[in-house]
């Protein structure tokens, strides 16, 4: 079984270990019907449609 030659330094972990921990911004969209933004793949709030359907009636 292969074993590491020589012992990885702390700084060398740490970088490594922070890449995994990003934090990225939801990926928001337009809504075709109103132009609202919202998250991607779920139906308005503000006008309940989605992929140019009215799925929600939404009361005013």
């Amino acid at each position: 079984m292969a074993v590491p030659k020589r012992k990885q330094s702390h700084s060398r972990t740490n970088l490594r270990r922070s890449n995994n921990s990003k934090m990225t911004a939801p990926t928001m969209v337009k809504c075709s019907n109103c132009g609202e933004y919202n998250l991607t793949h779920r139906v308005c709030s503000k006008c309940g449609h989605y992929a140019n359907k009215e799925i929600v009636k939404v009361e005013a």
